[in-house]
């Protein structure tokens, strides 16, 4: 049996571990890139003379009959690879919860109000215009998408503070793992029980190795595939699956580690599937749904007067941005927690303006939502793609303003420094 901290999944010299590849795609700004490029493809793919050719591959099925696995490559991406997605940011929040911000509850309640208001505003929003549409597609302004808001603010960010990035990613951290709880709730038409029953069994089995520090391939995988196959066939969407492993595995080191200061595990699997998920899952579901028909100008304004649309672009332009800034400024008052160090009212209300970017989730919850009308769900993406895109151009303009006052304090503190012509470390000592 393997000892107590093997990690022989990831050995030292495997590609996710060393690849140059591999690094790369860790960069907030590369997984945004090839995210928005498999957008774009899809979008001008979907509007070609060669579209017949993108809907056929979407509408391949793949997969055997057993267990409702004989799926289109579109169901594979949203159910298959968004699993890898959600099984990264499912070890991300418990990193958080465990070891992270989240773990004081003080400090971590005015971010967690904040994605809760910043999910309550904008399904209000929605209502407001598309209630008499159905209640289906409430959830979809209500998530951030993690990769895209990361990349945007990598990008702007030299001089922002760094609480700001902490502040965004403990925000849409939550806001996955409530929208997760969402999809489970309100997105499952029929629940299978005895599937779902047997899916503990292999989860079980995974969490009882990960726990004893025991991750060969060979053991873990299967038991993964076998937990993602019942949760799938249980009817309860299988990207929950992501979730429940990632939530088995430690992030402490063990007692008998060498390095009880290490990351563990936890970090260890974020870190190494992280290319994986940024570089591969991502923009494939991205590629598979993202694409739709515009019909020229006529089309896409057309489809901008549908009143799904319109509650879509609301909640996640307004919505969004109203939700989080209000209930952070309710909770830091009532809690009475002041904002993390460096941070002000002015860059949260960029960041809120940045969680408007809704994308990967949103377009999920939109698939389940719409599955039976073809054309509400060509609205939904249309609507989503151009709400994400509003919400990350007015966040980077303010973003960017906020960039350069914080540079200008920063080349004045500098020059300040400099004063006399005494290096500054020579400065430094002196005042120390």
């Amino acid at each position: 049996m393997p000892s107590s901290d093997d990690t022989s999944l990831f050995s030292p010299g495997s590609w996710s571990e060393n690849s140059r590849l591999a690094q790369v795609l860790r960069r907030e700004t590369v997984g945004g890139a090839l995210l928005l490029a498999a957008a774009v493809i899809a979008l001008v793919w979907a509007n070609s003379p060669w579209s017949a050719g993108y809907y056929a591959m979407l509408d391949f099925v793949a997969g055997p009959e057993l267990l409702h696995l004989n799926l289109s490559l579109e169901t594979w991406a949203a159910d298959g690879l968004l699993a890898i997605f959600f099984f990264v940011a499912g070890l991300e929040l418990k990193r958080e919860f465990v070891a992270g911000d989240l773990r004081d509850r003080r400090r971590a309640a005015v971010p967690v109000f904040a994605a809760v208001g910043g999910m309550v505003v904008p399904a209000i929003v929605y209502l407001a215009f598309a209630a008499g549409s159905g209640p289906k597609g409430w959830a979809i302004p209500t998530a951030t998408d993690i990769a895209f808001a990361l990349a945007v603010l990598a990008v702007i960010s030299t001089h922002l503070p760094s609480t700001l990035r902490t502040f965004l990613l403990t925000l849409a951290v939550v806001d996955d793992l409530l929208a997760i709880i969402v999809i489970a709730v309100f997105y499952t038409d029929e629940l299978n029980l005895l599937y779902f029953g047997l899916a503990l069994i292999p989860l079980a089995g995974f969490g009882l190795l990960v726990q004893r520090r025991i991750s060969h391939w060979y053991l873990l995988l299967p038991l993964a595939v076998a937990t993602w196959t019942l949760v799938h066939a249980s009817g309860i969407h299988a990207t929950v699956a992501g979730v429940l492993l990632a939530f088995t595995v430690p992030v402490r080191p063990g007692r008998a580690a060498k390095d009880p200061d290490g990351p563990g595990l936890a970090e260890h699997f974020e870190h190494l599937m992280r290319p994986i998920s940024a570089g591969i899952a991502v923009p494939l579901f991205a590629l598979f749904s993202a694409g739709v028909s515009l019909g020229g100008w006529s089309g896409f304004t057309s489809a901008l007067t549908d009143p799904i649309a319109l509650g879509i672009i609301a909640g996640l332009v307004v919505g969004k941005p109203i939700g989080i800034v209000s209930a952070t400024f309710l909770t830091s008052k009532i809690t009475r927690t002041p904002l993390q160090a460096g941070l002000t009212w002015p860059d949260v209300t960029g960041v809120a303006i940045l969680g408007g970017i809704g994308f990967t989730v949103s377009l999920l919850i939109g698939e389940l939502a719409f599955a039976a009308n073809p054309e509400a769900d060509d609205h939904v993406k249309i609507a989503v793609l151009t709400g994400s895109l509003v919400a990350a151009v007015l966040a980077a303009v303010v973003l960017r303003l906020r960039n350069r006052r914080y540079r200008r304090l920063w080349e004045e503190e500098n020059r300040d420094d400099d004063q006399d012509g005494i290096p500054d470390i020579y400065q430094h000592r002196e005042r120390e």
